[in-house]
């Protein structure tokens, strides 16, 4: 059994070096050799290496990009970083990474660890098997909901194929749906000589009930996103099959960390990428990440405490102020000295827990699943434990006097439209912590609504990503056709 000491000094610098850029070598679907220099890799070392370079981009890029585009944060005056964000200026580079990192890293290392069998025969890695494929399945439905249709079938073949096709986006959904079906049921019933990963899984070390729950977490979630495509009976078919194999859905957060610590290459991901170096002093993006006067209005008007969580007061001011996401910021009373910055309920300290789903977000979820029919429950109870548990998590007290309040979109019975509610909580638990799937919530349901429109772009909010440059080079036979319109007007399909 390795130690977290020996996973940190095995995988976590390697993926510190790597995690920002991309390599674009030939063999882009190819499985890797263990990338800490051995010939030939383990499925525990490879499995420590995958999930730390998935939690790295879940909870930087994806996580950054979410937030602006939902509305959730702005850029200082005194900064001139992320125009494009402001501008909308999504063309075949922008975020590329999000793509590239899945296939290229976290798919392939994945991968090694699904198709690794022990030569002698002695050892089943069948929980392993297990682990990898739920956080494919996981990073599988993001990418549908990001670009439609991707490779999938013909994807990691190693050299067998290089130039995979690209499979229907909703053929994918429903495949992953199966294998995350297969995943739970296999969680729960490993053979008697299963290896446990332990320390080597540094999401759950080795809990495979914990693993089955958060299969079936992530498959309630893209189920309650075809909530729109007509398929009702086919998504209480596979609710049940989620309550036939009777692990339910994850009970707490669901977070990475190997150990992290203060020390260099070795922060929790997020707190090292929007919040403070190892000198304890803040990063650039810290300085130029502060909250929209959108956001500000809206949860001080909703009397929400969580504000003073989600964002800390300005150094030249006594109360909370943000900006609008807008280029041309008036130099005075807009610097990074009069705005809220990115707070201590999100960034905690060096050595948290990096969230990976959060358990408000599960039970928002459960909620939006009863409302709807596709399960039997109280949604009204569960919408009000996923504000608990958004308050639990940033460490904000009063949730009870909070949805108490004859506030639409707060009070359960106060609000005309619950799905509605749903959503707009969810927007806001989900803040600074999964932009990403508040922006795909956006575009499934739109809301929260009324959500401003940077006046830098041309007036229309993003539906998804454009597939890369890279792949026009090294896969330009089978990428479909797209304009930069698509992706603005080309709505995933199940919108």
């Amino acid at each position: 059994m390795k130690s977290i000491k020996s996973i940190i000094k095995n995988s976590i610098m390697v993926i510190a070096a790597s995690a920002i850029t991309v390599s674009c070598s030939d063999d882009f679907f190819d499985v890797n050799d263990n990338p800490n220099s051995p010939s030939i890799s383990t499925p525990g070392l490879t499995l420590t290496v995958a999930q730390q370079n998935f939690t790295y981009l879940n909870a930087t890029s994806m996580n950054y990009l979410g937030n602006y585009i939902v509305y959730n944060w702005a850029t200082p005056s005194n900064w001139s970083a992320n125009q494009d964000l402001f501008r909308y200026n999504i063309n075949n580079t922008f975020y590329s990474n999000i793509f590239e990192t899945s296939y290229s890293s976290i798919f392939k290392d994945l991968t090694y660890v699904k198709n690794f069998e022990d030569a002698s025969g002695a050892v089943d890695y069948g929980n392993y098997d297990v682990i990898a494929e739920t956080l494919k399945g996981f990073q599988y439905q993001h990418l549908v909901d990001l670009y439609g249709d991707i490779p999938f079938s013909e994807a990691n073949l190693r050299g067998n194929n290089t130039t995979p096709k690209y499979d229907d986006a909703e053929t994918i959904y429903k495949a992953t749906i199966d294998s995350l079906t297969n995943a739970a049921t296999l969680a729960l019933n490993p053979s008697e000589v299963a290896e446990d990963p332990g320390s080597s899984d540094i999401f759950f070390g080795g809990d495979m009930t914990k693993w089955a729950q958060f299969a079936n977490t992530i498959k309630l979630r893209m189920l309650v996103r075809l909530s729109n495509t007509g398929q009702d009976a086919y998504i209480k078919d596979q609710i049940a099959l989620i309550d036939a194999n009777g692990a339910g859905y994850i009970t707490s957060d669901v977070s990475a960390n190997p150990g992290y610590s203060q020390n260099e290459n070795q922060q929790s991901p997020f707190y090292g990428y929007a919040g403070y170096d190892t000198a304890g002093e803040e990063t650039d993006r810290h300085d130029y990440t502060v909250a929209t006067d959108y956001l500000i209005s809206f949860l001080q008007e909703k009397n929400d405490p969580r504000i003073d969580l989600l964002f800390n007061t300005p150094t030249s001011g006594a109360d909370h102020k943000g900006a609008p996401q807008l280029i041309s910021l008036p130099g005075t009373g807009f610097t990074s000295n009069d705005l809220s910055k990115i707070g201590d309920g999100l960034l905690k300290s060096p050595d948290q827990d990096q969230p990976i789903m959060l358990l408000s977000e599960a039970l928002f979820l459960e909620a939006e699943a009863v409302q709807r029919g596709y399960m039997d429950g109280d949604a009204q109870d569960l919408y009000e434990m996923a504000i608990e548990a958004s308050f639990d998590y940033l460490g904000a007290e009063g949730a009870e006097d909070y949805y108490s309040q004859a506030e639409e979109n707060v009070s359960w019975e106060a609000s005309s439209n619950k799905i509605e509610a749903i959503i707009t909580q969810k927007w806001i638990a989900l803040n600074g912590v999964s932009g990403i799937e508040s922006w795909i919530e956006l575009t499934r349901t739109g809301y929260p609504a009324n959500l401003p429109i940077p006046v830098d772009s041309d007036g229309k909010r993003p539906v998804r990503l454009l597939y890369p440059s890279s792949e026009y080079s090294r896969n330009g036979d089978n990428v479909p056709a797209q304009t930069a319109a698509d992706a603005f007007t080309n709505n995933p399909f199940w919108k």
